[in-house]
Order: C-alpha cells, then sequence, then structure tokens
C-alpha cells in the first residue's frame, strides 16, 4: 500500500511514495516529488561508503568556472594535522568525480607534497593549481565524525575561493581529530543539515548525490535507512508539459496511472502507478494545476513581446487522432496548440522563445476554420473530450482531408480550449471588420460583405456603389448549400415577417461558410455585455 501524499506548504513540495514502470515491465517501489517547476522521481539507493583501506589514491578535478574545485579544506601543519577535506559541495567538481569523500587528507597536488604545508599554503596551492587537478588522497576514517559534527559550525577555508576564516584555527584538536568541546548534537544529524546548505555528508557521490530536500533524518517524511538514500533517476520540467493516463499515441487508459511527458521528446516520468485513488487524483490535479500555471507564465512572457492584435490566448497539448489505411483504429499524435491573435498554431515541439514560435510549421486562421466539441456519444473511439477542426479549402484527399479529431486529457482542458476559441473568434472579427467575398447574383458578378457592425450586403458594379441589399445578422433564419457553389440566403423582412432568399454562387463556399459562422459566432456571443467589454478591453 502507498503512503500518503505529504505536503510541504511552506515550500510548495509534495512527496510521495509510488511505483514506476515503463509500461512494460513490473512496476518499482519509488519516491515521487512535485515542486512548482518540475517532478522527480527517485529510488532507494545504497550510500557509497569511502574506501576502508588506508591506501593513497589519485583522483582527477576539472576546475568549475563557478565554485572552483567544491571542496573545503581543515587542518595544516600549524595545527599537527593533515589537510583534510571538511566539504564536498553538492553537484559541483569534487563531488561530480565520485571518488572524493570528507575525511580525506590531501597528500599531494599535482604530485607536489603539501603534508608539511601550513593550512593558508595549502589553500594557495590549491587555488593555484590549475584547471586540471590532480590530488594525491588517503581516507582517515578517524576524521569524518568530526568533520561531519562540525559541518555547520565551523568556518571552513574553501580552497576555490580562498575565503579566510580564522575562527577555524582556533579550535583545540589532539592528535586523533577530537574537539574538547563535548556537543550534544548527534553527528549524523548535523551531516544532514550540512548536506541542505550544499555541503554533503560523506557518502554522497559515486550512486550521485541525493536532492537538496531528500530527507535522511529518522523523524523525516519517507526517510530511507541510515545506510540508504534517495537519489534521483529522472526529474521531468513541468514547463509547457503535459499529464496523462493514456498509453502513448492510444485510446487506452491506464487503471490506476499516469505519466507526465516534457515538452521535449522523450522526456517521462515512466509510468507513475498509485494503488489509491484519492491519492491518484490528487496527484493529477496537483501535477496539472502546476503545468497550468508555468504554461501561463510563459504566455505573458511571450504577450510582452506581442502586440494586442496578436495575443496569444492558449497554449496547451492536444492530440490528433490519424486514421492509416494499414490498421482500423486510430493513432494519436501529440500536438501543442497555440491560438494567437487571428492564427491558430500547431506545433510539434512547444516553441520556448519568440523566434521558435515564429517557426510554426501549420498555421490556420480562427475564422476560416470550423470548431465543434464532439459528444460522448459521437466519439470514435475510447478517448473523451474530443473536438473537430476542418480549415477551409482543404485538400479533398490526404491524410489530414476533411474536419480533424483532437481529444485532450481532461474535461477542463476541452472547456479551456473551447472557451479560447470563442474568445479569438470574436476579437478576430471585431479586428477584420468585414470581409467581402465574390459572388454571382442573378447571373451578375457582385460582392457580398460581411460586416461585424452592420450585417450582410451586396453590392454591384463600382466600389462604394449603393448595396443592392442589406440585412442585419439578427435577420439571418436559416440558409442552405449544395456543397460545392451553391448557397441559398434565408432573411426575415422586419416590417412584413417574410420570408426572402438570396440566391448566391461563390467558387469558394466553404470559405465564405466558415466566416459567415464566424461572425455568426462573434454576434451570439457579444450579446453578453461583459465579454464584449474584455474583448474591446484586449484591444
Amino acid at each position: 500500500m502507498m503512503t500518503p501524499i505529504e505536503e510541504k506548504k511552506d515550500e510548495k513540495i509534495r512527496v510521495g511514495m509510488v511505483q514506476v514502470s515503463d509500461g512494460k515491465s513490473r512496476p518499482r517501489p519509488a519516491r515521487l516529488v512535485l515542486t512548482m517547476e518540475a517532478v522527480t522521481v527517485q529510488r532507494e539507493a545504497p550510500v557509497p561508503q569511502p574506501p576502508r583501506d588506508r591506501t593513497e589514491r589519485m583522483v582527477q578535478i576539472t576546475r568549475q568556472k563557478v565554485g572552483g574545485l567544491g571542496l573545503s579544506i581543515k587542518g595544516g601543519a600549524e595545527h599537527k594535522l593533515p589537510i583534510l577535506i571538511s566539504k564536498i559541495y553538492k553537484d559541483q567538481a569534487a563531488d561530480q568525480t565520485g571518488q572524493l569523500f570528507v575525511g580525506d587528507a590531501v597528500i599531494k597536488v599535482n604530485g607536489e607534497y603539501i603534508t608539511a604545508c601550513n593550512h593558508d599554503d595549502a589553500v594557495n596551492i590549491l587555488r593555484n593549481a590549475g584547471d586540471i587537478v590532480v590530488l594525491t588522497v588517503k581516507h582517515y576514517r578517524a576524521a569524518t565524525p568530526f568533520l561531519q559534527k562540525h559541518a555547520d559550525g565551523a568556518s571552513d577555508t574553501d580552497s576555490s575561493t580562498g575565503d579566510e576564516h580564522p575562527s577555524l584555527h582556533n579550535r583545540t584538536l589532539d592528535d586523533n581529530c577530537n574537539s574538547e568541546r563535548n556537543d550534544t548534537d548527534s553527528g549524523w544529524q548535523s551531516a544532514w543539515s550540512g548536506a541542505e546548505d550544499g555541503s554533503r555528508p560523506p557518502s554522497a557521490a559515486a550512486l550521485g548525490a541525493p536532492s537538496p530536500r531528500t530527507p535522511h533524518a529518522p523523524h523525516a517524511p519517507h526517510a530511507p535507512p541510515a545506510d540508504t538514500q534517495w537519489v534521483d533517476v529522472v526529474s521531468v520540467p513541468l514547463m509547457m508539459a503535459y499529464v496523462t493516463r493514456y498509453v502513448f499515441g492510444t485510446d487506452k487508459l491506464r487503471p490506476g496511472a499516469f505519466e507526465v511527458r516534457g515538452a521535449r521528446p522523450h522526456v517521462t516520468t515512466g509510468v507513475v502507478h498509485a494503488d489509491e485513488p484519492a491519492a491518484l487524483s490528487l496527484w493529477l490535479k496537483s501535477i496539472a494545476d502546476n503545468i497550468l500555471a508555468l504554461t501561463n507564465l510563459q504566455m505573458k512572457l511571450f504577450n510582452r513581446h506581442l502586440s494586442g492584435g496578436e495575443r496569444i490566448e492558449y497554449m496547451g497539448w492536444v492530440h490528433e487522432g490519424l486514421v492509416s489505411a494499414a490498421q482500423p483504429w486510430q493513432t494519436y499524435t501529440p500536438r501543442f496548440l497555440v491560438l494567437k491573435g487571428t492564427d491558430v498554431m500547431l506545433f510539434d515541439v512547444p516553441p520556448m522563445n519568440i523566434a521558435e514560435l515564429a517557426k510554426c510549421p501549420e498555421t490556420l486562421k480562427v475564422y476560416q476554420t470550423m470548431f465543434r466539441t464532439v459528444k460522448e456519444s459521437e466519439t470514435v473511439d475510447w478517448r473523451q473530450h474530443c473536438f473537430l477542426l476542418q480549415a477551409s479549402g482543404a485538400a479533398p484527399a490526404g491524410p489530414r482531408a476533411g474536419p480533424r479529431y483532437f481529444s485532450t486529457d481532461t474535461r477542463r482542458d476541452l472547456l479551456r480550449v473551447e472557451a479560447a476559441w470563442t474568445h479569438n473568434i470574436v476579437h478576430s472579427v471585431v479586428r477584420l471588420g468585414k470581409k467581402t467575398f465574390t459572388v454571382v447574383h442573378l447571373g451578375r458578378a457582385a460582392g457580398l460583405t460581411l460586416d461585424w457592425a452592420s450585417g450582410f450586403s451586396l453590392s454591384e458594379g463600382t466600389p462604394g456603389a449603393p448595396p443592392v441589399w442589406a440585412y442585419r445578422f439578427s435577420q439571418l433564419r436559416g440558409s442552405s448549400d449544395d456543397g460545392k457553389s451553391k448557397l441559398k440566403l434565408h432573411f426575415q423582412d422586419t416590417e412584413t415577417k417574410v420570408i426572402e432568399t438570396k440566391e448566391l454562387e461563390c467558387q469558394i463556399l466553404q470559405s465564405l461558410l466558415f466566416c459567415m459562422h464566424a461572425f455568426l459566432t462573434a454576434k451570439v456571443a457579444s450579446v453578453d455585455p461583459a465579454f464584449l467589454a474584455s474583448i474591446q478591453q484586449s484591444n
């Protein structure tokens, strides 16, 4: 049975025990750590132990621009002590070797003995040893407990920077590196406290250092035994990621499990299994909320560089269903949908900056594209929360002919897409103002104009000539077409209430129909004064 999810409210972190698999093999116990920025899968691993013998070892370190060698030292000839490594800083140069430990005595630096050096000379030698440093070290187990115990209280000299701390030199030590002061704090507990402020206990190397927030103390939640530690297996950034319960590319819903997939291909947590339905729901909601918050933040950052008419109203993942001749069922491909200004943009990989946003592989116009949600009774397979998109002028043949079928992971996602689509339709129509299509009326060429302010009008002859007829959008009572070029519009006269039918021909009939739908949708939405005010305000 899984351990309940625990939340650290001050740090906005959720931690809980789960099981993780690749979707094929048997799930393994793991710990899931959720922060605002990432979700991390951790496994329990043995703590690597320092060498038990006292043989000399040679370790090569590559100095980093930030952090230098990534270790601190104590001791020196003036204290009748060897030069001892007192701290190793997580993820810095010394830690990355996996071969250095707190309690190692530095015998040589690049082949030069420093056993007779005082503390300051040793610091200068390490500081000026170059970018590639070879240390000859020997482990002193007797020194390790003392160095752990005073990891916080003692002020060290960092060998990479040479920051001097005279208080270190005033400590009274015996030949076995024991302090005359009798601290009541546990040495093991002090070592963990030191790890939280950037150092590590003596054994945090070979398998990878533990997460900075990984609890090691006995009272901490989900703490492993003292001889093991939590090691990061994979960490998935939540910026423009998505969480899904579906098996990738299919309509198969995983029972009691989910997967978090990152913005870049193949970045995934694996399949995370939760035994309790309540825990599963909480994980899904918490992860989805964090993804939404980060994606909205990225959307705001993009909008800082865009004009009012080009603002992004929606960004998020959808899944496009594709039918192949080789199989009777649909396969699903993740697509990143962006609704920006008048554009419907579909990416294979989310754009991370304005330059990538401008290189969209597929862009449609929202007022020339039909959007329709699919009822549950109309879905073609087990995927729910679906919608159709159809762009006018689409090729009559090919894999994307006709309406395109999309699915979202949750109903909330579908409602967000639908609301953003309506917002963009109104915004686009208000911005567009009017659009004229070339038609044939009573055997003569004419122009049918859709005007946001006045409605339908038909003009013949020179531009600016009085319209042959005009009707408001509210007078339209219906329409019919032959699917090719002929269109009938049925208007009601405001005074006589008589239905008047206007017959037209248009070579781009589908574009005309989709644009009519966009203008009518915008008019219906504008009945809500608050909605219209929000559109005008965004302009």
